[in-house]
């Protein structure tokens, strides 16, 4: 898999997806710094995030799901088994040990980017001061032709989605009246809501 560089001809035109792991308790600050450094660092500051992914056990983490309600956009989360999958991704033992797959992050861009993925920012820490990082993200962005067609075939995500996939639509305005639908769960499969593991992903 080749890692390209955001100003590659044909990039601006290809949608943008944020892979993030955490660790429990993370802030929603610390995430949306991270994000916010991570595509300045790539010369992607002005570009639109299209989607935020993560691992179906930080799927619930507060932190996740106010970063992607400020951002407008959704929260895809994937489980550890289809994330272990993913080419391209660097391993981790730790993160293995701390919710079953050793990718999240980039794993989890590559993924939620669909077929022919390709990385455009490797995973990158969150620098919070006094205190250690909580939060890792990665950019991935489908590969697109100078005439806007997505492009297929490549390394990088399955060419078929992963099964079981949870997702977190997440609404900036909600409706005021009624129940709070701002977050809507889709899946086989509810959040990982349990409270072992609390090593960065």
């Amino acid at each position: 898999m080749t890692r390209r560089a955001a100003g590659d001809a044909g990039e601006g035109a290809a949608p943008l997806v944020v892979g993030v792991g955490a660790s429990r308790g993370v802030p929603v600050s610390e995430v949306l710094e991270l994000i916010t450094a991570t595509l300045a660092a790539a010369g992607c500051a002005d570009r639109p995030v299209a989607t935020l992914a993560t691992v179906t056990a930080r799927a619930a983490e507060p932190g996740l799901i106010g970063a992607a309600r400020r951002l407008g956009v959704t929260l895809r989360s994937y489980p550890a088994a289809a994330l272990a999958t993913v080419r391209g991704a660097d391993p981790s033992a730790a993160v293995r040990a701390a919710v079953g797959t050793p990718s999240v992050a980039e794993a989890a861009a590559l993924l939620a980017a669909g077929p022919g993925a390709e990385l455009i920012a490797g995973k990158r820490k969150s620098a919070p001061a006094g205190r250690p990082a909580r939060a890792t993200c990665a950019l991935a962005a489908v590969p697109v032709t100078l005439s806007g067609v997505v492009t297929a075939g490549r390394e990088g995500a399955p060419a078929a989605p992963a099964a079981a996939a949870d997702i977190v639509m997440s609404f900036p305005n909600p409706p005021r009246r009624g129940p709070d639908r701002r977050t809507t769960v889709v899946g086989d499969e509810a959040p990982d809501r349990e409270t072992t593991g609390t090593k960065e992903t």
